[in-house]
């Protein structure tokens, strides 16, 4: 499974941007989808995710804010962003999680990069 993310740029405070990773194989297949994030100096931190059944959870730094949806015709994973803030700076990472026999397989994108000016 290959993650392919994209859409990341310069924005000012309060803007927005759609981030999209485009998957390598059908993600009705993919257990789960998501996004984290790492900022300078920071842990990688959870920030969305969605499951297969369309279930969708926030962190909730992000939660009003941002959305996230996948697209099975497209095998895409999106996270509209709005009302960005500086804090949300970070290099943005999607994931995949896929249920297999006997555990988990973790799969991740290259990260785009987000940085939100004041």
């Amino acid at each position: 499974v290959q993650l392919q993310a994209c859409g990341g740029g310069l924005v000012q405070a309060g803007g927005c941007l759609r981030l999209s990773c485009a998957v390598s194989v059908r993600i009705s297949s993919i257990s789960g989808l998501g996004w984290y994030r790492q900022a300078p100096g920071k842990q990688r931190e959870w920030v969305a995710s969605v499951t297969r059944s369309g279930t969708t959870n926030y962190a909730e730094s992000v939660k009003g804010r941002f959305t996230i949806s996948r697209s099975n015709t497209k095998n895409t994973v999106y996270l509209q962003m709005n009302s960005l803030k500086p804090e949300d700076t970070a290099v943005y990472y999607c994931h995949a999680r896929k249920v297999v026999v006997g555990g988990e397989l973790h799969y991740w994108g290259q990260g785009t990069e987000v940085t939100v000016s004041s």
